[in-house]
């Protein structure tokens, strides 16, 4: 349960959100979604009260990405894909086109278009989802742990992708519990904990060892990176004997 939370997302930026299990990260995400409404306060997309959007109108500005993708029926990875495209029913088929075959470029599953999606492995289903919410073009990316099921290399992807979409002027919120992944590609992060937002602001400035020690209730070392200077969150270990 969320309790007097003010964030702002913002275009051209990725925001990260993290925290211990339960803090509220999901919930938010869905709250920022409008997939949930709130209970008090208001949730505002592109500057109008969700509640003022119709879900289609919804589906052309915001594109969410839950923790888990599974599906009943035998589509196929392209087709998978291609739902992204729905809300875009007036679009040309060239445009549909163009955005599928990007989409399933820039998240290497392009490769396993015609396999279908129930033969996949986890982190190859979580690449073909990413890659429906890339092609659904909305301004707006909310991501809910998509880098959980990925190995190293495709985890720096995302991520990647990510900073590429907001340099596009896109917004982008994602959830992550790898801090070291948050402190290297998130413009903001916001820690959550049980509920509130316990910090908001750059990852060298709101990544401290006292700050996630207390969050996270467990010794956390933070140091910069010898070459690029970016936060190292590790927690803290004795020597090995």
């Amino acid at each position: 349960m969320l309790a007097g939370v003010g964030v702002r997302v913002r275009a051209g930026e990725v925001l990260a959100l993290v925290g211990p299990n339960g803090a509220g990260k999901s919930t938010l995400l869905s709250a920022l979604a409008a997939d949930l409404p709130p209970a008090a306060g208001s949730v505002r997309i592109h500057g109008r009260p969700a509640s003022d959007w119709s879900a289609p109108e919804l589906a052309l500005r915001r594109a969410v990405l839950p923790q888990a993708a599974s599906l009943s029926f035998p589509f196929t990875v392209e087709e998978v894909v291609r739902m992204g495209r729905a809300p875009w029913a007036a679009a040309r088929p060239e445009e549909d086109e163009a955005a599928v075959a990007e989409a399933m470029a820039a998240t290497e599953v392009t490769g396993f278009a015609a396999r279908p999606f129930s033969a996949l492995s986890g982190g190859e289903r979580a690449r073909v989802a990413l890659a429906r919410v890339l092609a659904q073009r909305a301004p707006l990316l909310l991501l809910d742990e998509p880098t959980a099921a990925l190995d190293l290399r495709h985890q720096e992807l995302v991520l990647r992708l990510c900073r590429a979409r907001a340099r596009a002027g896109d917004a982008v919120v994602v959830v992550l519990h790898d801090l070291g992944l948050a402190a290297a590609h998130a413009h903001r992060v916001a820690v959550l904990r049980g509920g509130r937002i316990a910090a908001d602001g750059r990852p060298g400035e709101v990544f401290t060892g006292e700050l996630l020690s207390e969050v996270y209730d467990q010794p956390v070392e933070v140091f910069p990176h010898p070459r690029t200077g970016a936060v190292l969150v590790l927690p803290e270990r004795e020597a090995p004997v």
